[in-house]
């Protein structure tokens, strides 16, 4: 089985778009690029499995491979085997490593295509197995039932899901 991070970078026109590097950036060791509009796709036996998106990433050199950071607006859609997109993230900031985990911080919002919304500071996903792990605050609301706790584990598609420290309330109708 065989993993490709492709990654597409936008450009602006140079004269309006130019913009300096940020100096906080250029301090750490191993960069090999900052890029804006970044695109990245990933994929495994050439089929998407997600894209990331971003305002701003940089990428740096690891022991293993490259780890991407990415701020300023971030936008992550999971698909499944039949390329359909499932899930939307979108949040403050994401790391992806050279393991293909990726890590989601602040303003955590989960949208499934069911409708099922996930709220947190942030979440960790597993490449391995694909599920989503935190030991944040979360909430979740589906339909007419709002389920909240501390901690919570799920399938990237939002279907199946533990809350930790749980409560929630529910609309129950009566026959």
């Amino acid at each position: 089985m065989h993993a490709i991070l492709l990654i597409t970078v936008g450009c602006g026109e140079p004269t309006k778009a130019r913009r300096s590097a940020r100096k906080d950036v250029l301090m750490r060791d191993n960069l090999v690029q900052e890029s804006w509009n970044m695109r990245i796709a990933l994929t495994e036996s050439g089929k998407y499995q997600g894209v990331i998106e971003a305002s701003h990433g940089v990428e740096y050199n690891t022991k293993r491979g490259s780890e991407y950071d990415l701020d300023n607006g971030i936008r992550v859609t999971f698909f499944d085997l039949a390329g359909l997109a499932t899930t939307t993230i979108t949040a403050n900031k994401t790391f992806v490593h050279d393991t293909r985990d990726i890590e989601v911080i602040g303003d955590v919002v989960m949208t499934s295509k069911d409708g099922v919304v996930m709220r947190t500071e942030s979440f960790k996903r597993s490449a391995s197995d694909g599920m989503i792990r935190s030991d944040r605050f979360v909430t979740i609301t589906r339909q007419e039932e709002t389920i909240q706790g501390e901690g919570f584990e799920s399938d990237q598609s939002l279907r199946r899901y533990r809350i930790f420290r749980g409560r929630g309330e529910a609309l129950i109708k009566q026959k």
